[in-house]
C-alpha cells in the first residue's frame, strides 16, 4: 500500500459522507483506509526498526487499526443504531469488513497481474487496483441499499 492510495481512500470517505450517501458504502470507505494504514504502518515499522521481526506486530497492528476506529464509533453511538442493519449486522461493521476485503482484494489482483506478466500496464496501476476494487463495491452496495 502507499500514501496515495491512502489519500485517494480518505477523499472517497470525505466525498461520500459530504454526499449523505449510506452509511454501508461510506463504511466500506473506511474499511479501505483502516487496511491501508495498517499496511504503511507495517511498512514503516520494518522500515524504521528493520531488526524486529514482523510476526511479532503485524497482527496487533491490524488489531489497533481496526479498534481505533471501532470503539470511538461505538462509543460515541453510530455503531449500534437500532435497524442500521444490512443482512442482520450493522451497516457500519459490514461495510467495514466488505471494504477491507475489497482493498486486499484489489491490492492481490495487482500483484498478481504484476507476477503473471512481469509488467505494469498503466502508471499508478498499484493505487488503481484497489481504489477501482473499492468503486466497484460502492456501487453494488449503492444499488443494494437503495432498494
Amino acid at each position: 500500500m502507499c500514501p496515495v492510495c491512502t489519500v485517494s481512500v480518505i477523499a472517497g470517505l470525505g466525498i461520500s459522507r459530504l454526499l449523505g450517501i449510506d452509511d454501508t458504502i461510506s463504511s466500506i470507505w473506511i474499511g479501505g483506509l483502516i487496511l491501508s494504514l495498517s499496511f504503511i504502518t507495517i511498512t514503516w515499522i520494518a522500515k524504521k526498526w528493520p531488526k524486529f521481526n514482523p510476526k511479532y506486530y503485524t497482527v496487533p497492528t491490524f488489531v489497533l487499526m481496526y479498534l481505533f476506529v471501532l470503539i470511538p464509533l461505538k462509543l460515541d453511538g453510530t455503531i449500534g443504531i437500532v435497524g442500521n442493519t444490512i443482512l442482520g449486522i450493522d451497516k457500519i461493521i459490514f461495510g467495514i469488513f466488505v471494504g477491507s476485503v475489497t482493498l486486499f482484494i484489489g491490492a492481490l489482483l495487482d500483484k498478481l497481474q504484476r507476477k503473471k506478466f512481469e509488467k505494469i500496464f498503466f502508471p499508478y496501476q498499484k493505487v488503481i487496483f484497489p481504489i477501482v476494487a473499492l468503486i466497484i463495491s460502492s456501487v453494488i452496495f449503492y444499488y443494494i441499499t437503495r432498494v
